[in-house]
């Protein structure tokens, strides 16, 4: 089956996973900029690292026949740094217009802090200005439930937000309610040691419908797996879900939602033309 990752992090993986997600059946991913392991010191460590989203990885995707797209910014872990941060927003508007870029994200809250606070508004204000969508992190483990009402309720603040344009990511049972019932995409994420299963994405599904669901796999540098949207395939299949159900939520969902952004210009794959060959 035909499917997109909407949140993993190439940039962290081996051009051999590109090519195990091409023969698993992924047809296209978007990376959102994240926190790379460390700290980065400088404006200009995130212009280089722009530019590899921008410019590399499209690149390394396009040999194994799969489309990658991106989105932009200076994550939560490292908005601590306000100074570096306002940089790094001010430099966003020389990359966005570039092919493949989506939006902003992933934006978010890590522990909840001020400085976190001001950093995500600054980029959500960037957002609605250039008519941007946005992808948003939500903290991990004791952190989430309060950080995600956060994030709720400084997205409240900007009336002219079009909420049908935001994905709120790494949702689980304890949040991703108030999420769908506001009017917003939600994400579910899938991973071993965090955030949640596979079983536990289709619980999900099975509770709130497919309408606005997202599944991915967030594949990062840490404990990941970049094939877990055919885990969550695989185990849709075992609850009895027809083809079509499932279909939606992996492929059609994610369609639906990137189309939103003008740099969107995905080709689907000829399945005809796949079939005879």
């Amino acid at each position: 089956m035909d499917y997109f990752d909407p949140h993993i992090h190439m940039v962290s993986r081996t051009t051999d996973d590109y090519e195990t997600l091409a023969k698993m059946g992924c047809v296209a991913m978007s990376e959102p900029a994240f926190w790379a392991g460390f700290d980065r010191g400088s404006v200009e460590g995130f212009r280089d690292y722009f530019r590899q989203l921008t410019e590399f990885e499209p690149k390394r995707a396009g040999w194994y026949h799969l489309q990658h797209y991106t989105w932009l910014c200076i994550n939560a872990k490292e908005a601590e740094n306000v100074r570096l941060s306002r940089e790094v927003i001010a430099m966003i508007p020389e990359f966005i217009n570039k092919p493949g870029v989506l939006g902003i994200g992933e934006i978010g809250l890590n522990k909840n802090t001020k400085n976190e606070a001001i950093i995500f508004a600054e980029h959500v204000d960037l957002a609605v200005r250039l008519d941007e969508q946005i992808l948003i992190h939500t903290p991990h483990l004791e952190d989430k439930y309060q950080g995600t009402r956060m994030i709720l309720d400084m997205l409240a603040d900007f009336s002219e937000l079009e909420r049908r344009r935001v994905l709120v990511d790494h949702v689980e049972e304890h949040t991703i309610r108030p999420v769908l019932e506001q009017g917003y995409w939600a994400g579910m994420t899938l991973y071993p040691v965090s955030k949640c299963t596979p079983e536990r994405a289709v619980d999900m599904v099975e509770m709130y419908g497919p309408e606005r669901l997202l599944v991915n796999s967030a594949g990062d540098w840490g404990p990941s797996k970049p094939t877990a949207v055919p885990d969550f395939i695989l185990a849709m299949r075992k609850r009895g879900h027809t083809e079509a159900a499932i279909r939606r939520v992996v492929y059609e969902n994610p369609l639906e939602f990137f189309s939103q952004s003008r740099n969107f210009q995905f080709t689907p794959r000829d399945v005809s033309e796949a079939a005879t060959n």
